[in-house]
């Protein structure tokens, strides 16, 4: 079935705010039956929580604009609202219980019932014909523990499909397939398409979006950039789309004065600890120079905070690969010994990995560095708060004083608390990963300007950023993963946004 002249659902004017953040300014979209649009942007765009309002994760009020199928102002209250409507939606992050079979969670909450029983035998004999509609080889009864991630993504399908929806929503669906599945899940959405079921598909692969797609929305901090048909574009246009934005006068000017290289790393590759074998970081090999900034770009899931993870001795998965610092091999195989060789890490997490929330802010800036600051044996409250409240003024840290619990502080100041913590370490390489994520505008020139300070101090610093104009504006060298793989290196000077997002969406280029 071809796709339909007039919109089954529109999307109007929506709007979206969190904490600080307005993450939708009046996007607008539309869907026809029968059709495959897709939805394109940079990370942070605003997609997936356009996809959340229609799939009633965040309901009604707690937006603005409307949603309007086949005519119809539709309000959701919540998930299970949406799929009464007929929309079903897979979110990269999948939502299976792993202790439960691949029957129970394809029906989970909707099992067919006798006199309150679950008809367990027509339960599993549904679910194999869902499993066989998508071509996947399984027992229903299969724990879904013992499935990789690539089945676990096809029993989604499955589930979603047992709704019988009208719209199918797939966030980058294709994430942790082999090429032979993606080959499968394509045939898959053209057999829906000819159903007339609307389908929105999520992904950073240009090259599968061009082969699948009728149409392209392109979504930029949080607006709609525009639509078109796919045969009116090429992947340079979307691109250039996604990109859209000048690095401005937010970033310091780089004069960076460059020494030795002080840290390098062979052949490293990281697997996935839920799959083994499978790599998630695949051979790669850079190295940094003492006053250099490199920069690492790349979309959602390409490994980047993997390989730092992996360096620093923190990744679940096996690591294998050659470290070595000053040019002589480094064995780091916790933390702990990547802070004995001069190695601190702010990680994209802060919350998680890199604050205890509940203890000082002087107790989280000494956490990784006491022994140095205030003696090996006996602690030194004196030298320990004295070095406190020198990056507290440092760093501009906005609190009462070093006894404020860590969080009472706005983002911005937990971030530069993070920071102090391993600056307090005295590091000669400086993992930064996703350093401004969440913080206001104010903060983050703080933290350029601090991250621009301490290369000309000659601290060696590799950083990972979502934001484009982040690496661009920052870094000296930038290196470019796509799923696992280095597909592209350049200087300062020869990087752009559109060269840059080319090699993050797959396409491989050495131009250092």
């Amino acid at each position: 079935m071809p796709p339909s002249t007039t919109p089954f659902l529109e999307m109007r004017g929506i709007t979206k705010t969190f904490p600080g953040v307005r993450a939708l300014d009046g996007v607008s979209f539309d869907l026809h039956r029968g059709e495959l649009h897709a939805l394109v942007g940079e990370n942070g765009a605003g997609k997936s929580t356009l996809m959340k309002i229609l799939g009633g994760v965040y309901p009604h009020p707690h937006y603005g604009g409307e949603i309007v199928i086949e005519g119809q102002v539709r309000q959701f209250s919540g998930v299970r609202d949406a799929e009464r409507a007929g929309i079903a939606v897979i979110f990269q992050e999948l939502s299976l219980i792993k202790e439960m079979s691949v029957g129970e969670n394809i029906f989970l909450g909707r099992e067919p019932r006798s006199f309150g029983v679950i008809r367990w035998q027509e339960l599993y004999r549904r679910a194999q014909q869902l499993l066989d509609d998508v071509h996947l080889a399984i027992d229903p009864h299969t724990p879904i523990r013992s499935l990789g991630i690539g089945q676990q993504q096809l029993v989604e399908i499955a589930k979603a499909l047992s709704h019988e929806a009208r719209i199918l929503v797939l966030d980058e669906p294709t994430a942790a397939l082999t090429d032979a599945e993606v080959a499968t899940l394509f045939g898959i959405l053209k057999k829906l398409r000819a159903r007339g079921v609307g389908m929105i598909y999520i992904s950073h692969k240009l090259e599968e979006v061009f082969t699948i797609s009728d149409r392209i929305t392109v979504l930029r901090d949080g607006r709609t950039v525009g639509t078109n048909a796919t045969i009116e574009l090429d992947e340079a246009q979307v691109i250039s789309r996604m990109v859209g934005r000048e690095v401005g006068d937010i970033f310091p000017a780089v004069d960076h004065e460059q020494g030795e290289v002080v840290f390098e790393v062979r052949n490293l590759s990281v697997e996935d600890p839920a799959i083994p074998g499978k790599k998630i970081v695949k051979d790669i090999s850079f190295s940094v120079r003492r006053g250099e900034v490199l920069g690492i770009a790349g979309l959602m899931g390409a490994g980047r905070s993997d390989l730092l993870m992996g360096v620093f001795g923190a990744h679940a998965g096996r690591v294998s690969g050659e470290i070595l610092i000053d040019g002589k091999p480094a064995r780091i195989t916790s933390p702990a010994d990547a802070i004995k060789q001069g190695i601190g890490f702010v990680t994209e997490d802060r919350k998680r990995f890199g604050l205890v929330l509940d203890q000082s802010i002087l107790n989280n800036m000494t956490l990784a560095g006491l022994k140095r600051i205030s003696g090996r044996f006996v602690t030194s409250l004196g030298a320990e708060s004295a070095a406190g409240e020198r990056s507290m003024k440092e760093l501009r840290v906005k609190a009462n004083s070093v006894f404020t619990i860590a969080n009472t502080l706005s983002g911005g100041n937990q971030q530069k608390v993070v920071l102090a913590k391993w600056l307090l370490t005295n590091p000669r390489v400086l993992f930064l990963d996703e350093p401004t994520r969440g913080i206001d505008v104010g903060a983050k020139q703080e933290i350029y300007a601090l991250i621009n300070r301490l290369a000309k101090s000659g601290l060696a610093i590799v950083l990972v950023s979502s934001e484009l104009p982040e690496v661009l504006g920052l870094a000296d060298r930038i290196m470019v993963l796509h799923e696992g793989r280095l597909t592209g290196e350049f200087l300062r000077a020869t990087a752009t946004p559109e060269k840059v997002m080319a090699c993050a969406t797959g396409h491989k280029q050495q131009a250092a």
